[in-house]
């Protein structure tokens, strides 16, 4: 009965922590976001004209996953095409990003305004970054 407690103890004390570390992992993504990535491309992902593509709702993010990472951290200088509409601007490189914050910076961006994406770890984007041109 002891050893039941202490099991039941353990697994609520863990069940509380562990949406504080994903919340804190979201709100990382957030700022990570609103520092980088908001001045080019909104407060809500909604890009600016046909100069920088949206991010909300973009068919970009799905046909592209295994590629963003390393969009993100070297930045981007060719054509892209985002809901039909070919893009062509420079986007800076976030080298100084570790794979954590790019893991972070990814899933709020993946999973906010109307994007719906499996969440991402820092083992797929590690390798993903690995496989960089």
């Amino acid at each position: 009965m002891r050893l039941k407690f202490r099991f039941l103890l353990s697994c609520s004390v863990l069940a509380v922590s562990l949406p504080a570390c994903f919340s804190s992992n979201k709100n990382q993504g957030e700022r990570l976001y609103t520092q980088h990535c908001s001045s080019c491309h909104g407060d809500q992902g909604q890009g600016l004209a046909r100069l920088i593509p949206p991010l909300a709702g973009a068919d970009y993010l799905a046909l592209h996953r295994a590629e963003l990472p390393c969009l993100l951290r070297n930045g981007q200088n060719e054509p892209i095409v985002v809901n039909g509409i070919r893009y062509h601007n420079v986007m800076p490189g976030e080298k100084g990003m570790s794979p954590a914050q790019l893991t972070n910076l990814l899933n709020y961006i993946e999973n906010n305004w109307g994007n719906k994406s499996k969440p991402r770890t820092i083992r797929e984007v590690e390798e993903q970054l690995a496989a960089c041109k």
